[in-house]
C-alpha cells in the first residue's frame, strides 16, 4: 500500500497451474451433520487433494500437529466465516495506520507462512508439512500472500491463503506492529474487489475478524457461494 491501500505487486497476476488431479475423492461437506465442523480424517496434502478439498468447502489442520507424522482432519465448519467483500469495517484509526505501512504481495510467501506458524504462538497448527504444501500451492500459482512492511522495510504482518477463481481462501494472518494485520485485511479486499472475486473465506470468526466485519454464514449458505465464485471464474 503506497500511503493508502494499495499493494506493490512484484510480478503479474499468475496463471494457476491445474496439478496432478487428488487420488483420493472427497467427501460431500453437505451430507455432514448440521453443525459439525470436521468431516473426515486421512488423505494428504498434494495438490491436487487440497484443491479439490477448497473447491468442495473443506480445508486441512493437522490432528496432532506435535507429531512428526500428523494425520490430517478436514473442515467444513458450519456455521462458516466470510469477510463480505462490500462490507469491511475500517475504523478511523485503522485509515490513519494506513500511512504508515507499505504493502506488498506474494513477495515473501513462505516467510508469512512461517511467521503465522510461530511455534510461540498460542494453538499452533502450521507444521512443516503444511508449509511444505502451501509453498508448493505458491509455485503453482495458487498460493497468494499480502506482507505488510514498515518504514524500516522490515516484514511486520501479512496473510496467506489460496485464490481459486473468484474465491479467496485466507488460511492465517500475523503481525508484529499495531495493525499490521488489518492492514493487510484492508489490502486483500481491495485486491479482491479490484480483481473480480465474490467471496473472501476466514474459516471461522473470531473477535478480531467480527471487528473489521467478518459474518457467520451456515454451511448451507457458504456452498452455494463457493460454487458461484468457483464456476463464475471457469475454475
Amino acid at each position: 500500500m503506497s500511503g493508502a491501500g494499495q499493494i506493490h505487486p512484484v510480478r503479474p497476476e499468475p496463471v494457476p497451474v491445474e496439478p496432478v488431479r487428488s487420488r483420493f475423492v472427497m467427501p460431500d461437506a453437505a451430507a455432514a451433520e448440521p453443525g459439525e465442523d470436521l468431516v473426515a480424517v486421512g488423505a494428504d496434502l498434494a495438490p491436487g487433494t487440497l484443491l479439490a478439498a477448497y473447491r468442495s468447502g473443506m480445508f486441512p489442520m493437522p490432528v496432532d500437529p506435535n507429531r512428526r507424522r500428523s494425520r490430517i482432519a478436514w473442515f467444513s465448519p458450519d456455521p462458516r466465516g466470510i469477510v463480505p467483500l462490500d462490507g469491511l469495517h475500517v475504523s478511523r484509526s485503522l485509515r490513519r495506520s494506513l500511512k504508515r505501512f507499505e504493502v506488498r504481495m506474494d513477495s515473501s510467501f513462505e516467510e508469512v507462512v512461517r511467521a503465522c506458524g510461530d511455534p510461540g504462538r498460542p494453538g499452533r497448527w502450521i507444521t512443516e508439512a503444511i508449509i511444505d504444501a502451501y509453498v508448493e500451492m505458491h509455485r503453482l500459482g495458487w498460493g497468494r500472500s499480502v506482507e505488510v512492511h514498515d518504514d524500516r522495510g522490515r516484514l511486520v504482518g501479512g496473510l496467506y491463503g489460496l485464490r481459486i477463481g473468484g474465491l479467496f481462501a485466507g488460511e492465517a494472518m500475523f503481525h508484529r506492529a499495531t495493525d499490521a494485520s488489518k492492514v493487510a485485511m484492508v489490502a486483500t479486499v481491495d485486491w479482491l474487489n479490484a480483481t473480480g472475486a465474490t467471496l473472501f473465506d476466514v474459516q471461522w470468526v473470531t473477535d478480531h475478524l467480527a471487528s473489521m466485519g467478518a459474518v457467520e454464514v451456515s454451511r448451507h449458505d457458504y456452498l452455494r457461494l463457493l460454487a458461484a465464485a468457483v464456476d463464475q471464474h471457469g475454475s
